[in-house]
C-alpha cells in the first residue's frame, strides 16, 4: 500500500474515532386519497422513502443526513429525489451553532415554516434564548418550500417537475430570509418573539428594482400552559415592499384549550386567526407570508384576507388508538384578496361555509402508524357561494420504520 493511500485512510477513519453514536433509519411514508366535488372524485397515492443517518461527534457535536424518494400518481406517475433535513451542529454549555439544511418556524407557524439552507446560531441564558439566523431557499425543492409569494412563483409550484427541464422546474424561488429571535420557555408564563424578513433575489441582490417583493415582520407569541387549561396569543405585523411600493400587513390568532378530567386523556380546542386583506381605508393591505401553510383539511386556503374559527377535540380513547374531530368556520375579510374556491364570479357575502373533517390514529407499535381521516367543506353553510358543490375528501396515511 502506497503512502499517499495510507493517509488517506488515516483521513477517512480518523473522524471515527470521535463518533460517540452512530444510528441508521429507514421509513416509508406512503398516502393515498380520493376526493373531489359533488358527486365527482378522484384518486391520489404519494409515498416516500426516507433513509437517514445520525451520529454524535464526541461531546460537542453532531450530524444529521436524511434523503428523500417520492413517487407519486395523480393524472400521471411522477418521481421526484430529495436532499431532507441534513444539518451539522457544534453545542456548548451556552452556544449552539447548527448549519445546513435544517428546520425553522417563526413564532406563530404560519410566516415561515419549514426546510431552509442556512445557519443559525442560539445563545442561550437565564434571560432565555437569543438567536440569529440566514438561510437561502434557492436550493430547496419547490413543493417542499412552499414559497408563492407572487403570481409568478404560484405558476411555478403547480408546474410539474420535468427532468428534461430539471433547473427551471425543480427549485423554488430564490429568497434569503434572516430572522433575529428571542424565546423563554420556562416557568408559568412562556413567550417566543421575533423579527424576520426575506429579501427577493429572483434578479441578483437588488434592494430596489420594479417587479421584486420584500417583506418583513414583527411576531411574538405568549402561552399559559397548564394541567387543565392552556391560552396562547399571537400577533405579527408586516411590511412588504412590492416593486417600490410599501404596504402594511397582520395577522393574528388566539387559542385556549381544555383538558377535561376524563379516564382517558383528551382535549378540546379552539383557535381563531385572522390575517388582514385590502381595506376599505388604505391602511392595511394583503398579509402575504413567506411559505404557505394552507388553512383547513379540506378548503386548504391560502392565509390571506382570510379569518377561521375552529374547534377540535382529540382523545385517546386506547392504548393504540386516538380518534380526533375538527370543525372549522371560513370567512372571507373583504371582497377582492380570497377567490379560490368556493368563490365563483362577483359576491358580495363573507361568509364562505364550514367544513367538518375526522380522523382516527391506530399505532400497535412505535414502529408502524395508520391515520385513517376524511372529511367535507359545505359552501351552503355560508353566503358567499352557497349553490356551490361540497368539497370532500377521504385519505389514509400509512407510515412505517424499518430501521
Amino acid at each position: 500500500m502506497n503512502k499517499r493511500l495510507r493517509l488517506f485512510l488515516c483521513f477517512l477513519l480518523v473522524p471515527c474515532l470521535f463518533l460517540a453514536a452512530v444510528d441508521f433509519g429507514l421509513s416509508l411514508d406512503q398516502n393515498a386519497d380520493y376526493g373531489g366535488f359533488g358527486n365527482k372524485g378522484s384518486f391520489n397515492y404519494s409515498g416516500i422513502l426516507i433513509p437517514r443517518f445520525s451520529a454524535l461527534i464526541a461531546d460537542f457535536a453532531d450530524i444529521y443526513v436524511s434523503l428523500g424518494l417520492e413517487v407519486s400518481y395523480s393524472d400521471e406517475l411522477r418521481f421526484v429525489p430529495e436532499l431532507l433535513r441534513t444539518e451539522f451542529s457544534l453545542y456548548s454549555g451556552i452556544l449552539d451553532l447548527t448549519a445546513g439544511r435544517m428546520r425553522y418556524s417563526d413564532p406563530l407557524g404560519f410566516i415561515a415554516e419549514g426546510l431552509f439552507d442556512g445557519a443559525l446560531l442560539s445563545l442561550t441564558g437565564d434571560a432565555g434564548t437569543f438567536s440569529i439566523g440566514a438561510w437561502y431557499t434557492g436550493f430547496l425543492y419547490k413543493r417542499r418550500a412552499n414559497i408563492a409569494m407572487t403570481s409568478d412563483e404560484m405558476q411555478s409550484y403547480s408546474a410539474s417537475l420535468e427532468f428534461n427541464n430539471f433547473l427551471d422546474t425543480y427549485f423554488a424561488p430564490r429568497r434569503l430570509v434572516w430572522s433575529l429571535g428571542w424565546e423563554h420557555l420556562g416557568g408559568p408564563v412562556q413567550a417566543r418573539f421575533s423579527v424576520l424578513g426575506q429579501i427577493d433575489l429572483s434578479d441578483g441582490f437588488t434592494l430596489n428594482r420594479d417587479g421584486l417583493l420584500h417583506s418583513q415582520y414583527i411576531a411574538g407569541k405568549i402561552s399559559v400552559p397548564g394541567n387543565l387549561f392552556a391560552f396562547d396569543l399571537g400577533v405579527c405585523l408586516g411590511l412588504a415592499q412590492d416593486g417600490g411600493e410599501f404596504g402594511l400587513s397582520h395577522a393574528a390568532q388566539f387559542g385556549v384549550s381544555f383538558m377535561p378530567p376524563l379516564p382517558f386523556p383528551s382535549r378540546l380546542s379552539f383557535l381563531a386567526r385572522n390575517s388582514s386583506g385590502v381595506s376599505e381605508d388604505g391602511l392595511f393591505t394583503v398579509f402575504r407570508p413567506i411559505t404557505t401553510k394552507t388553512q383547513g383539511e379540506i378548503l386548504n386556503a391560502r392565509f390571506s384576507g382570510l379569518s377561521l374559527f375552529s374547534l377540535d377535540y382529540i382523545a385517546r380513547v386506547h392504548r393504540y388508538f386516538t380518534f380526533g374531530i375538527t370543525s372549522t368556520y371560513f370567512m372571507r375579510n373583504d371582497l377582492g384578496t380570497f377567490s379560490s374556491y368556493p368563490v365563483s364570479g362577483e359576491s358580495d357575502g363573507y361568509f364562505l361555509g364550514n367544513e367538518f373533517f375526522a380522523r382516527l390514529l391506530w399505532a400497535p407499535v412505535s414502529d408502524i402508524r395508520l391515520n385513517l381521516g376524511g372529511g367535507i367543506f359545505l359552501p351552503s353553510l355560508g353566503n358567499v357561494a352557497p349553490n356551490e358543490e361540497n368539497a370532500w375528501r377521504l385519505e389514509l396515511n400509512l407510515v412505517i420504520s424499518f430501521l
